[in-house]
This record gives structure tokens, C-alpha cells and sequence, in this order.
């Protein structure tokens, strides 16, 4: 009974009463007015009239009882009259202009100054009156002339009102009590909200707060008592600048507040640009209010404010035609008297209307607007309530209906509350809080190990649950964290999961034929025990191969050989005891890792297997197969990479291969492994960003076998020097390029080389035709290369138009489209094309009418004593012939002594290059040279290439029987 007397009877009644008061009780301030007097006003012109001079103005102007300023700051003359009749009936003269600056006041027929005043004081007869000036009338005087000379800024309107004491006492009390009611309603209200805000962190309602105190300070420009704030007089200097600032901040304040209120609405409505307009609208309206003088921003203020205005109404409009709440109804009556009151300033300035509403209209438009937006928010914070409640139960349902269990615990282990999917979990109908613990349910260590994880800011971890009575062991996923006091977590059972798990990783790290570990998993294991390898601790690496293991796929299906390497890999592991492993790499390919074996052992263990492997027949249904296997071990040094040491292991294997144990082993001090580091420390080198350092050019003339003497053609050919000074052969400088894919830098690199030196050389290289550079294949199915290469070609075209790209003949014929591209391009900056190793490979003279090639170089294995073979000189003249009737020229490789440079010119080859005529060559010796017959050392060579040289010359056709022969005798023609 008490709770419903407090809380509704009492309120109920409250209210009431105080409506029937307001209604039908006498008001305790009767409305008071001054009464209208007529006057005479004149503005000044910049005349700076005298008081006699502004009489005699005035005297010309008609009687009126207003004047409008129209914003101006010039002076006004005003005359009025008091006849003796009226003298009784007024006391006080009332000025009410809030927009007055300044006043002074003289007797018209004396000039006796009656006071003065203005916002910093006054004297004589007048004193402050609500928000302008009033002049108290001398007791003496029956009747009088008035002159006064008064000053406004802003809107202003000239008016004068006649007072008695007792009116002017009402009207004083009455102003002060509605000014006392504006500033404690607000400034309270706006401290309500404001704490709300900072409780519940709500930025809406902190701009609400802030927009209830700019709305108190623009009621109180409209009813004139803004020159003061909380008791306190705000000096005269600041008084019009912070009117400009409060009306520009109560624009910024009130669109903010009103798209932060319905920014969803407004989403939806569209109308994008009329919102940024009124957006925009508010930086220059800031600017104004600091910078611009108040005449000239109140016009734009009054535009702006008209134009928002039609704005907010028209979306007002919209948000409550598409959806009415009681929030968005109760915002809407708020803007809307805002908005309103607004409206009516702008029109009163702008067109003179006054009156229309009173100083307690203003008030109350205030105080309505203000307490209408405090429902809305009372309404937006009982909505959210309601919505925190829904939420409650909806949250209350999930946790009883959740499939994976919740629980709290105290600090102690004790279970606090569960829900029925934790129940069903742990097998129980219930729990008893606060006696029930954890670790009565799981694990003898799952307390402690869940202690650690809430002690770590939370986290999640993995627990066992006792075993029941069927011996099932169960796992589950905890996930908790300390709040409040108590530890929240969740329970998920992932038993299968955890079988799932299992299985999977075995699955991941073992190969699901034979178990044995599969590729990833000999490398995670590999990888460890490299990981922790010392000079100390040895650690050796097979590689298993099994031979002509194919055939039995072939001949007896797949079936077949999946047996057999199961059988294998059971021989093996029979073979391997502790910490050794072997792990399945390829279809017949096993690796195996022998940590912390000495390598006598370890090479013991290899021959069992290898023997294991190769003595007994496997049997699969009726058949027997015998299957044989060969091993490359090798001892493996920390630092080692994994592929590195695989690699090195595979290459053992394959000479184990061609050994008659089966087993190749690689030690420390062998020369082979010594050759494989540096094999594979050069592909380390290679692989380094840029260009390798040590890289060089060495150039090997390329001798014409019409002419000899006349032309000085050549090879590029690629050198690296080693740390040590030695110079490292080409074959592996290439074959470390292309393992480690950075076979295009070196061709990048050895392109740039050979342009920038023929440019750079050009005019000493007037007897050069073409000058050789090879290209790898993956070069020319680099698109990043070919473009940079077209790119060299064009800055160098002068060089470009020497060089001669010799292409793989098995290169070309791997993507002859892409190959036939690359030669159209390079072809149009005159670089010509060789088919290098032509014959070697697999040949077909199809492709050769696809491809537009100038040379063939014939391959060296068919050049190398080829006296000694009559099929080889066979090979190269047709080759020759092939070469000729398509138009192409030829070049012999490997040409090592005079009898086959001999032989090459009978079959019709057009150049040579080899041994016999020079070995490579610095590019300064090539400079300094006047053909590639220069470089010749063998002086009966010198002899036939200057015979050949005397050939050219001499007559194309002889007379029957005569001999043409060289002066030591050799025949050369008949």
C-alpha cells in the first residue's frame, strides 16, 4: 500500500491539482503592459545633429508609434509629448528595445539633460527595465517635451510605452520570475541529461545536453535577459558576438541532434544531397559568427535558418508518414516548436511583424520543446529497457537451450550454476551449488590447469573426464575467464573430435598405404633433428630407391605393387630401432634418418636393408616378385638445409645404382660430397638478389670457312669466378641458375653485357657479322624476360642489330608458338636466330619451315672426330644441304684439329668454331683482333685458312685439268 501511494496515488494527485490550479487559479502575476506612445523618430545620416538641429527635423516627421531600423546603426531622434492631462496616469517612460546600445534624453523646451544609459550603465533618471531602458519622469513637472537620441544593433524596432509604479512593479517581478524559470528549468533539465550521458556513456544524449543549454540561451535573446548568465552580467564587448555564436551553434546543434536521432530514418529516405546542403551550411555559419560584423551576418543567418527550417519540416515529414513511434512522435512536436519559434524570429526580423507572440510564449516554447525532447529520451531509454528485458529472457532461453555447457564456478572450484547441456555432459540430473566441484568430474589436474588459464586473462584448453562405467574416456574443450569475481566458461565434448584429430594427423604425417611417415612427416622429423644437430651428435640420411619397380605396375596392376611396398616398408622398419625412422617420398623412393648414429652403423643398417630388401620374393596371391633396391647415405653437418641434404642424398642414390652392393655412401672428406657442397653452395649464391658477383664474359671465335681473313665473328660465353680466383665451368654456373630459377637474371645480365659492349665498341667492330649469345629455355617462356629484352633491344639498336640468339633446338620445339612470337619480335632490331645443338635432340624438319631461324649450329657430337665415323660426315652434309636449300647458314661445333676443319669445308659447312681455331677469349684480345683466323696457333690450319682465303679470290671456274694447288703442295680444287 505504501509503494502504490508513493509511486502512483501521490504523483497522480500532484498533478492533477496543479492543473486545475493553472486553469482556474488566479494568476499571481497579472499580465502588465505599457501603454503604446506616440512619437516623432528621424534617423541620422552622418549629420551629427545637435539637439536643437535634431528638433527642428523632427518637428517635419509625422506622429507614429513604432519605428523600424532595419538593421541600421545610425542614430535616431525621437520626440515625444506629455500633456498635463496624462501626467497623473504615467511615471515612467519604458524604451523595451532589447537591440538598444545607447540612450540619452533631454527636457525639449529647457535642453536639460534628463540621463543617459547604455549596456555598461546608466545616469540621470534611467535604470535597467526587463531588456531595455525605462526613464522615471521628474515629479514636478505637469507636463513636458521630450527629446531622446537612442542606438540599436540588430533587428530593432523604435517603441516607447508609458508606465505606471505600480504596472512597472508587476511587469519587473513578472519578467524576473519567467527568466528565474527558463534558466533553473533548462540549466536543471540539461544537467539531468548530461549525467545520464556520462552513466550510460550515450553520446546522443551529451549533444542533447549541449543543445538544452545553446535553446536556453536563444530564449533568452528573443525575450532580451541573454546579457546576463547564472546571476552574472556578461560584459557589454561580448554581448553581440556570443548572440552571433549562440545562433550559429544552436543551427549546428540542432541538425546534429536531429540526424544523430534519426540517422537510420534518414538512410532510408534518401534525399542525400538537401541533408549535405544543410550540412555544408554549417561551416560558414560558424566562420560568420566569429568573423563577420552582426549586421551583415544576422541576413544570412536569417536565410540559412528559413532554409534548414523547410528542411528539417520536409524530412520531419517523411520519418513520421513512413514510421510512427512514440520516440520519434515525441522528437517531432520537440523540433517542431523549435523549429517553430524559429521560424517566427526570422520572419518578425525580416518583415517587421511584432507582437505576435509574448515574452511567456517564449518561455514556454522553451521550456515545451526542452521537456517534450526529455519524454522522447525518457521514451528511447524505456524502449531500450524493454529491449535489454527481451534480451534478458532471450538470453536466459539460449543459455538453457544451448548445446554446449555453461557453467560458473567460485574462486574455490565449487560450482556455482550449470546449465541442462553441462548436466547431460557430466551425467548428473543436477548440481548442488556451492558443494559440488570441479574436480570431482574430471582430471586430478584439470582444477590446477584451469586455475593457470583464468590466471592468464583467460584462454581455453583440453581436459579428460574420469572414466564411467563402461571405461569410455571422453575429452572436452573448456574455454573460461575470470568475471566479476567468479570464473564463466563454456564445455564442449570433442571426444569424436579428438578421435577425428588423431586420425587426421596421422593421416597428414603418415602415408595411408604403407604407415610409414609420408613426405611432410620425414620433413617435420628431419627438420627437428636438424634443428637440434651439433658437431657432436652425428646424423645420417638415406635415400632408398627401388629398382625397375614399374614393372610391376605394369605387368601386374597396381594392386600388386601396393603389396609389395608394403612388404618393403615392413622389411624396413624391421631393420630400425629407437629413435630411427623412414618415410615414403615418391612411389618407390624412401628416406630414411638415422639421428645419433655413428656412420659405421648407420651403413650397416643400409646393407640389411638392402639386402633385406633384395634376397627374399614378395608374394602377392599366386605370383612372387623379387624386387631390388639401392641406398645413397650420406652424413649430414648442422646448418645443413632439408633440401639440400635430400637433394645430395638422391644424387648418392642414383650412383649407388650403377655399384654392385647397391650403396653409396658420402662422408665429410669424399671428393663427391666435397663437389655437392660446392654445387650447392653456388646455387645459394646464385639464388641472392641481383646479379651474382664474379660473373664475366669470355667471347670464342666463330671462323668463316668461304673466307677466313675477312670476318671476325664470335660467341659470348658465361664465366664466374669463384671466391678463390678459379674460374667456375659454364655447365654448372647454368645448371645452378636453373635449379634455383634464376636462370633469367644471369640471361638478363648477359644480354645487358653484350649490348652495352658492342655499343660501347661498335665502330672497332666493323668486321663483325653477328656476334652468338645462347638463351635458356625458361628465359624464353619468361614473359618478365621477354619484355626486358625488347626493352634492351630498343635502347641499343645499333648493337641489337649484331647479335644472334641461339635457341635449344628441344627449347623451340616445347612451345613453337611462344618461340615463333619471340623471334617475330626480336627480328625487327635485326637480331638473327640460331637452332643451337640442331640434330641432338628431337630433331624433325617439319618445324623447321615454322620456324624463321638464320643458322643451324650443328651439334657437337657429330663434329668431334668425325673422320673416324662415316655416318656422322653423312649426318652433317645433310644437315649442310637441309640448311642451304632453306636458305639458312651453318655452324659446326667442336671442331678440335685440322682434318676436321677440313672435312667440315669439303661437306659445304659455312663456319667453324672450336678448339682447333681458338680457345674462348677476353673481349680486349677480340678488339684487338683482325679476323677469327687470327686466334689460330696450329700452323698447318694458319696455312689452310689462308689457302681458303686465297680460294675466294681466285677465278670461279678453272679450264679442264687444271689443278689449283697450294704452295706446300695440298690439292685444293681441280
Amino acid at each position: 500500500m505504501l509503494y502504490w501511494l508513493s509511486a502512483y496515488i501521490v504523483p497522480i494527485s500532484i498533478g492533477a491539482l496543479s492543473l486545475i490550479v493553472l486553469v482556474y487559479g488566479p494568476d499571481q502575476y497579472p499580465a502588465e503592459s505599457g501603454k503604446p506612445l506616440a512619437f516623432r523618430a528621424y534617423e541620422e545620416q552622418s549629420e551629427n545633429l545637435a539637439p536643437q538641429e535634431a528638433l527642428a527635423r523632427l518637428a517635419k516627421q509625422p506622429a507614429a508609434n513604432f519605428r523600424d531600423t532595419h538593421l541600421s546603426e545610425q542614430p535616431f531622434w525621437l520626440a515625444f509629448e506629455i500633456t498635463p492631462e496624462a501626467r497623473e496616469a504615467i511615471s515612467h517612460i519604458d524604451f523595451p528595445s532589447r537591440h538598444t546600445t545607447s540612450l540619452a534624453c533631454w527636457d525639449a523646451t529647457t535642453m536639460r539633460e534628463l540621463g543617459a544609459a547604455d549596456r555598461r550603465g546608466t545616469s540621470g533618471g534611467f535604470s535597467l527595465f526587463r531588456a531595455g531602458f525605462v526613464l522615471s519622469l521628474p515629479l514636478s513637472a505637469d507636463g513636458m517635451n521630450i527629446l531622446c537620441r537612442e542606438m540599436f544593433k540588430g533587428p530593432a524596432r523604435a517603441e516607447l510605452a508609458s508606465w505606471t509604479a505600480p504596472s512597472m512593479a508587476y511587469a519587473t517581478r513578472a519578467f524576473e520570475r519567467y527568466s528565474g524559470l527558463l534558466d533553473g528549468g533548462l540549466i536543471v533539465l540539461a544537467l539531468f541529461v548530461l549525467i545520464t550521458a556520462m552513466i550510460n556513456r550515450e553520446s546522443t544524449y551529451l549533444l542533447f545536453s549541449a543543445w538544452l543549454l545553446v535553446n536556453l540561451r536563444l530564449a533568452g535573446l528573443s525575450t532580451g535577459w541573454d546579457v546576463q548568465w547564472l546571476g552574472h552580467t556578461v560584459s557589454p564587448d561580448w554581448v553581440y558576438r556570443i548572440r552571433g555564436l549562440s545562433a550559429g551553434m544552436y543551427y549546428v546543434l540542432t541538425f546534429t541532434l536531429f540526424r544523430a536521432l534519426f540517422r537510420d530514418e534518414l538512410a532510408r529516405l534518401g534525399y542525400r544531397p538537401l541533408l549535405k546542403a544543410m550540412e555544408y551550411l554549417c561551416v560558414p555559419l560558424i566562420i560568420g559568427a566569429l568573423l563577420l560584423p552582426y549586421k551583415i551576418f544576422l541576413p544570412f543567418l536569417w536565410a540559412s535558418t528559413a532554409f534548414a527550417t523547410s528542411g528539417a519540416v520536409f524530412f520531419l515529414t517523411r520519418i513520421l508518414l513512413h514510421a510512427i513511434s512514440p520516440v520519434a512522435l515525441l522528437y517531432a512536436a520537440s523540433l517542431s516548436i523549435t523549429l517553430m519559434s524559429s521560424l517566427y524570429e526570422v520572419i518578425s526580423a525580416s518583415f517587421g511583424l511584432k507582437g505576435l507572440i509574448g515574452t511567456v510564449n517564449f518561455v514556454t516554447a522553451a521550456l515545451s520543446s526542452s521537456l517534450l525532447a526529455a519524454l522522447a529520451i525518457a521514451a528511447q531509454l524505456r524502449t531500450k529497457h524493454l529491449q535489454w528485458m527481451a534480451a534478458q529472457a532471450e538470453l536466459q532461453h539460449t543459455y538453457n537451450a544451448m548445446p554446449i555447457g555453461l557453467f560458473t564456478l567460485d574462486l574455490s572450484g565449487h560450482f556455482i550454476a550449470i546449465n541442462p547441456a553441462m548436466c547431460s555432459m557430466l551425467r548428473v540430473s543436477s548440481i548442488q551449488p556451492g558443494k559440488d566441484a570441479w574436480s570431482s568430474f574430471f582430471d586430478a589436474d584439470a582444477w590446477q590447469r584451469l586455475e593457470d588459464v583464468v590466471r592468464n586473462s583467460g584462454g581455453e584448453l583440453e581436459i579428460g573426464c574420469n572414466s564411467d562405467a563402461e571405461g569410455e574416456r571422453r575429452r572436452f574443450l573448456v574455454r573460461a575467464a575470470l568475471s566479476n569475481g567468479k570464473i564463466e566458461g563454456s564445455l564442449q565434448d570433442i571426444t569424436a573430435r579428438a578421435k577425428a584429430t588423431e586420425e587426421l594427423q596421422f593421416m597428414a604425417h603418415n602415408d595411408p598405404l604403407t604407415k610409414v611417415l609420408n613426405r611432410r612427416g620425414i620433413d617435420a622429423f628431419l627438420e627437428k633433428a636438424l634443428g637440434g644437430l651439433s658437431p657432436e651428435t652425428p646424423l645420417l640420411l638415406a635415400y632408398l630407391d627401388l629398382d625397375r619397380f614399374k614393372l610391376i605396375n605394369d605387368l601386374y596392376g597396381h594392386p600388386a605393387g601396393d603389396e609389395v611396398l608394403r612388404q618393403v616398408c615392413e622389411r624396413i622398419k624391421s631393420m630400425l630401432t629407437g629413435e630411427q625412422r623412414v618415410g615414403r617420398v615418391g612411389g618407390d623412393e624412401f628416406v630414411i634418418v638415422f639421428p645419433d648414429i655413428p656412420p659405421s652403423v648407420a651403413s650397416w643398417v643400409c646393407r640389411g636393408i638392402v639386402e633385406s630388401i633384395g634376397t627374399a620374393p614378395y608374394h602377392y596371391a599366386d605370383k612372387a616378385f623379387q624386387v631390388r633396391g639401392s641406398i645413397g647415405l650420406i652424413e649430414v653437418d648442422a646448418g645443413t638445409k632439408l633440401k639440400d641434404a635430400i637433394s645430395t642424398a638422391d644424387r648418392a642414390c642414383r650412383e649407388a645404382k650403377s655399384s654392385t652392393t647397391g650403396l653409396v655412401i658420402y662422408e665429410h672428406s669424399d671428393k663427391a660430397f666435397r663437389e655437392r657442397e660446392a654445387e650447392l653452395s653456388l646455387v645459394e649464391r646464385i639464388a641472392s638478389v641481383g646479379a651474382p658477383e664474379g660473373l664475366f664474359i669470355d667471347m670464342q671465335p666463330i671462323m668463316s670457312l668461304r673466307d677466313p681473313h675477312s670476318s671476325l665473328n664470335f660467341e659470348a660465353l658465361l664465366r664466374m669466378r669463384d671466391r678463390d680466383g678459379s674460374v667456375i665451368p659454364a655447365g654448372r654456373i647454368i645448371a645452378a641458375a636453373e635449379s634455383s630459377g634464376r636462370i633469367g637474371i644471369i640471361d638478363r645480365w648477359v644480354l645487358n653485357c653484350v649490348l652495352e659492349w658492342a655499343d660501347a665498341n661498335h665502330a672497332q667492330l666493323d668486321r663483325t657479322q653477328f656476334i652468338c649469345m645462347n638463351l635458356s629455355g625458361a628465359s624464353l617462356n619468361d614473359e618478365r624476360f621477354v619484355l626486358d629484352a625488347i626493352e634492351m633491344l630498343e635502347r641499343k639498336r645499333s648493337a641489337a642489330s649484331l647479335l644472334c640468339l641461339e635457341i635449344t633446338e628441344s627449347v623451340a620445339l616445347h612451345d613453337l608458338q611462344n618461340t615463333r612470337r619471340f623471334i617475330d619480335k626480336v627480328r625487327e632490331y635485326g637480331v638473327r636466330i640460331a637452332l643451337d645443338d640442331f640434330g641432338a635432340g628431337y630433331t624433325s624438319f617439319s618445324y623447321l619451315k615454322d620456324l624463321p631461324a638464320d643458322v643451324l649450329k650443328i651439334d657437337g657430337s657429330f663434329i668431334v672426330d668425325m673422320n673416324a665415323h662415316p655416318a656422322n660426315v653423312a649426318i652433317v652434309e645433310a644437315i649442310v644441304n637441309l640448311a642451304g636449300n632453306l636458305g639458312m647458314k651453318t655452324i659446326a661445333e667442336w671442331a678440335e684439329d685440322n682434318a676436321t676443319v677440313q672435312a667440315l669445308v669439303e661437306v659445304g659447312v659455312d663456319y667453324v668454331q672450336g678448339y682447333a681455331v681458338s680457345r674462348p677469349q677476353s673481349p680486349t684480345r677480340i678488339l684487338a683482333a683482325n679476323s677469327a683466323a687470327s686466334f689460330i696457333t696450329d700452323s698447318e690450319l694458319a696455312a689452310y685458312a689462308k689457302t681458303l682465303s686465297l680460294l675466294t679470290d681466285a677465278p670461279t671456274e678453272l679450264p679442264p685439268g687444271i689443278a689449283l694447288v697450294s704452295s706446300d703442295g695440298m690439292l685444293l680444287t681441280k
